[in-house]
């Protein structure tokens, strides 16, 4: 598969853009364990042009990460033109554009999903990002603002008629926020609109490689995108690659293999971000990585109230001192409740 000239697999694995769990540590991991294509966390338009520290950073990408695309959102035609200059000018492989997240001080103040309230402003933002992008350009978005507006058709035949290179759909509307069932049905009928020629690829719910299977061949999207099911879980790519190609599950990672990643991942936040902010931001990622553990919650709990890196090291080695015999069972994912208030993506 191409999206410009960028080269991917024939069913890309993509991992999601989500703020503050998509950077650069976290793809790292990710990265290691199968992702085809990912991108940065979602980025302030506003925040790139005043030149925020909070959204400069957020452009930071390395080479293993490639190929990786950086998204912006915002509401303003100018400013996301020029905030698109500044992507493209990092080099990334794509420049993406946020027309998903649901929350209510981006989507109510017109960025995001916001823009399903208004197509012809998302078709002139986007026309004008393709205009000023070397890159290939694509977007994110859902299928409507609510069950009464779902306008994923119209908006993927606009969006694609301004130069768009790939299309992802969440299947979900704006209302719907994380809850309830994400509805394929609509990204199958935006796949097969028959003047629809870009990459479609679906999101929404992949928490297992029995459901990626059965979605790539139920809804005949041209790649799967994952988010909250990754978080604490990067293994969940490696797992549905094994499943495509075997049929059969992957084993569950070793404790070994969990405590190597955490303590990667760990080193990895804090040499980028620092010690008490790479420290804090890690917490999230605690209850996935150590899920199906018996009586964990003591050790969760000092692991989140643990202050520095070579203390968090410490109870990560007593961890598996005391569970080396522990054998992990399959179960429903966790990370998707655990985090639907605290993660932002399309």
């Amino acid at each position: 598969m191409k999206i410009g000239d960028v080269i991917l697999p024939d069913f890309p694995l993509l991992l999601a853009p989500m703020e503050d769990v998509s950077d650069p540590p976290f793809r790292a991991v990710c990265k290691e364990n199968g992702v085809d294509l990912m991108y940065t966390e979602f980025i302030s338009a506003e925040g790139l042009i005043r030149d925020a520290a909070k959204s400069i950073q957020k452009l930071d990408i390395f080479e293993y990460e490639r190929p990786i695309g950086i998204q912006i959102f915002g509401d303003k035609v100018e400013v996301m033109r020029e905030a698109a200059a500044i992507a493209d000018a990092i080099m990334p492989e794509l420049v993406d554009i946020n027309y998903g997240c649901p929350v209510k001080n981006v989507a109510c103040k017109g960025a995001g999903a916001g823009l399903l309230r208004d197509l012809p402003k998302m078709q002139k933002i986007t026309e004008e990002i393709v205009k000023i992008c070397k890159r290939p350009v694509t977007v994110k978005t859902r299928l409507g603002w609510d069950d009464d507006t779902i306008n994923i058709k119209e908006a993927a035949k606009r969006l694609q008629d301004v130069g768009i290179q790939a299309l992802t759909i969440h299947a979900r509307t704006r209302s719907q926020m994380y809850k309830g069932v994400a509805d394929w049905r609509w990204i199958a009928e935006v796949k097969n609109m028959p003047d629809i020629h870009i990459p479609i690829f679906g999101n929404g719910d992949i928490d297992s490689p029995e459901k990626a299977l059965e979605y790539k061949n139920k809804y005949g999207v041209d790649g799967i995108m994952v988010g909250r099911a990754a978080i604490g879980y990067p293994w969940i790519f490696r797992e549905i690659k094994h499943y495509f190609a075997t049929g059969q599950k992957h084993p569950l990672p070793t404790l070994q293999e969990r405590i190597d990643v955490c303590k990667k991942h760990l080193e990895f936040s804090v040499r980028w971000k620092g010690e008490k902010l790479g420290i804090f931001e890690m917490r999230r990622h605690y209850t996935a990585y150590f899920k199906n553990m018996p009586d964990f919650k003591p050790y969760r709990t000092r692991l989140v109230e643990a202050q520095s890196q070579n203390h968090v090291l410490e109870i990560l080695d007593e961890v598996f001192e005391n569970y080396a015999f522990t054998t992990f069972v399959a179960s429903e994912p966790e990370t998707i409740e655990v985090m639907e208030e605290e993660v932002c993506y399309g």
